[in-house]
């Protein structure tokens, strides 16, 4: 019977792929790997790997050579070196649109807590203080523009919702061509987006080109006064200078669903700002959101078997199973 590892998790349980793999026929192995050498040793006889944020490196799959494919429970990849699954010939799969309205609809919400300091007020609240003037003066969101950064499938569902929202809706993503910008979406560079914007909302997938893009530079150039959300992967954001830009006055408010580092440090300067607003990587996450994301990740596998190729295919392989 083939072999899958299920190299780590953090679900209350796996019933869900546990069905889907016996169905199929395909045998399922359970880890909790952290480290390149954990994978190694507990797929040495696996043809598939279904993860979460276990790595998946040049020396894993050089170390692996039954291993077929690799397929990520999530719409990111970037614990997985792709590059070297190609030269080995290993598929890539992932769960590219599981998700889209919970994390616009998620980025929404922070936004507008952020600028209606709804946080703050319930915090005042149970300290006994009733006004409201306790957190400060609020700017009317329709007068606001929100300006979008990656207008992928999250970026224009963020679009849609926010479009009523605020005055003005802008976007920046060069990949995108002016005929996939919707009607109601201003193209913008990505400087004239901090520059115009009260409010920045971040899109993008974590990639070489990405990693610490928005800086100290974008930062600067922002209104002073506005609010930065970011939905999309910790390390896309340069985290001390968004501070730096907090404490300067320069940004609002910060409403962060990821963070460079998860869980965040207990002695992070962010969980002694109240003007931060913090998830837990959360916005992805309903219930159905959860099923599909899972069971499209789990089904690619077992595609996979049945086919030689994936249902949603991050990067192409050549190896069968």
């Amino acid at each position: 019977m083939p072999k899958i590892l299920f190299a780590n998790n953090d679900f209350p349980d796996i019933d869900l792929e546990r069905q889907l793999f016996a169905a199929a026929g395909l045998e399922l192995t359970l880890a909790q790997c952290k480290s390149e050498q954990a994978v190694i040793d507990a797929a040495h006889d696996c043809e598939a790997i279904l993860l979460q944020f276990a790595p998946i490196t040049e020396r894993v799959v050089a170390a692996l050579p039954r291993l077929g494919l690799v397929s990520r429970i999530g719409a990111g990849f970037d614990t997985i070196d792709t590059e070297a699954c190609s030269r080995h010939g290993v598929w890539v799969g992932n769960s590219p649109d599981y998700g889209v309205g919970e994390v616009a609809t998620h980025a929404l919400g922070l936004a507008l807590a952020a600028i209606r300091h709804i946080v703050s007020y319930d915090r005042d609240v149970h300290a006994g203080r009733w006004h409201y003037l306790s957190a400060g003066p609020i700017r009317r969101a329709s007068e606001m523009t929100l300006g979008i950064v990656g207008l992928g499938r999250i970026g224009k569902r963020m679009a849609h919702v926010s479009r009523n929202v605020f005055r003005r809706v802008s976007a920046c993503d060069p990949y995108i061509i002016d005929g996939d910008f919707p009607a109601y979406v201003e193209r913008a560079t990505l400087q004239e987006i901090f520059e115009s914007s009260d409010v920045v909302s971040l899109h993008v997938p974590l990639t070489a080109e990405t990693r610490g893009m928005i800086d100290a530079t974008l930062l600067q150039a922002m209104k002073p006064g506005g609010y930065l959300v970011n939905t999309a992967r910790g390390a896309v954001l340069n985290i001390q200078d968004a501070m730096s830009a907090l404490v300067a006055g320069r940004l609002a408010g910060l409403a962060l669903d990821v963070l460079p580092e998860e869980p965040l440090p207990k002695d992070s300067p962010l969980l002694s700002d109240p003007r931060v607003i913090l998830t837990p990587h959360a916005a992805f996450y309903s219930v159905q959101a959860e099923r599909e994301l899972r069971r499209k990740a789990a089904q690619n596998i077992v595609t996979w078997f049945a086919t030689g190729r994936p249902d949603y295919v991050v990067s192409p392989g050549s190896r069968r199973p």
